[in-house]
């Protein structure tokens, strides 16, 4: 079967640019913009939604905020160094990996 994943993606005041690689969206954000992930899973109540940075748990500070429950993931400021792949997961068991996005910062 097939299992396909949306991803909804607001960039204050310039429009994303959104590419397809394979089955991982491409989002291209502007340096110094702000950016907000949402992730699919956080469409159900889950009382524990993770976000990943290529492969670790994202912390949260000042620029980066879960919001929602988890639902979404706020950028602020974003820099070169926030590219990467961007996870998230409802925490039901080992091994359970969610929808995925690569995030390219330019500017």
């Amino acid at each position: 079967g097939e299992d396909s994943r949306s991803f909804h993606v607001s960039i204050q005041g310039t429009p994303p640019h959104i590419a397809s690689a394979g089955e991982i969206p491409i989002i291209t954000a502007v340096a110094g913009g702000q950016l907000l992930l949402e992730c699919p899973e956080g469409a159900e109540p889950h009382p524990n939604v993770e976000w990943h940075r290529e492969g670790s748990p994202l912390q949260e500070d000042a620029r980066r905020q879960v919001l929602a429950q988890g639902r979404f993931l706020q950028l602020r400021a974003v820099s070169a160094a926030d590219g990467g792949e961007y996870s998230c997961r409802a925490t039901r068991g080992p091994g359970d990996i969610g929808p995925r996005v690569r995030v390219q910062v330019h500017g």
